[in-house]
């Protein structure tokens, strides 16, 4: 798969998180299920 840059929002008017992964599928799952919680460059 190719690298894809991302621009994922928590909710309607949310948190906005913004990177890069090589699977964009996988990523928004990991993001979905708080897989990475307290990863460097989260904001709160």
């Amino acid at each position: 798969m190719q690298p894809a840059v991302y621009l994922l929002a928590s909710r309607r008017n949310g948190t906005l998180y913004v990177g890069a992964a090589s699977s964009l599928a996988r990523r928004i799952w990991e993001h979905r299920e708080g897989v990475y919680r307290g990863s460097p460059g989260a904001m709160g």
